[in-house]
């Protein structure tokens, strides 16, 4: 199945219902469902940040994790639908150049996996719907 990597905590956003467009500086023809993966690379400072904004400019809360080794990532976390590709949007999490624009989005239990960048394939895991 078409999976996308996408770093924490936006991969949560998503799967959360927050995040409906994942910002990618380049296009795709491609639409359907797909799976999440949260990538494995992650900066606590980074994380801490973005957590506090989306607090203090959202009013998101995003979980949070008091030791880096419990947020997950490196593996499939959710599957969202991609139903368009659009270079404007009203969501505050629209950066652009380009926006996937996601629905139907929702978490699934965590399965390992690599990830790689761009579109790649990860043969559908069974019974992962929480």
């Amino acid at each position: 199945m078409r999976t996308l990597s996408i770093r924490q905590p936006y991969a949560w956003l998503i799967c959360a219902g927050h995040k409906p467009v994942e910002n990618r500086d380049w296009s795709t023809g491609y639409r359907g469902e797909f799976l999440i993966h949260a990538g494995q690379s992650i900066v606590q400072r980074d994380y801490l940040e973005i957590m506090a904004y989306l607090d203090d400019e959202l009013g998101i809360k995003v979980p949070h994790f008091t030791e880096l080794d419990q947020v997950p990532r490196g593996g499939i976390v959710g599957v969202a639908t991609l139903v368009d590709v659009v270079k404007d949007h009203a969501s505050p999490f629209f950066l652009g150049p380009f926006a996937f624009v996601l629905k139907d989005a929702r978490p699934l239990l965590f399965t390992k996996c690599k990830g790689q960048l761009g579109w790649f394939d990860v043969q559908h895991p069974q019974g992962l719907v929480p």
